[in-house]
């Protein structure tokens, strides 16, 4: 009896994760993806794309 109260715990706590990522997934109000690791918010394309740029320009020859 006690083993299966802990099994019915541990479902109900992972039924609860999983419906809080999909609600955070589909009802998020921040900007980004809503994963909610924050990733996201912190990169600039914009550099990333620049410092490709300068990376390709490196390594080709002056013609």
């Amino acid at each position: 009896m006690v083993q299966q109260i802990i099994i019915f715990l541990l479902f109900i706590a992972a039924a609860a994760y999983i419906l809080r990522l999909l609600y955070r997934t589909f009802f998020s109000k921040a900007e980004g993806c809503a994963k909610g690791c924050g990733s996201c918010g912190g990169l600039d394309f914009k550099k990333i794309e620049q410092e490709m740029e300068k990376r390709k320009n490196a390594t080709m020859p002056n013609v």
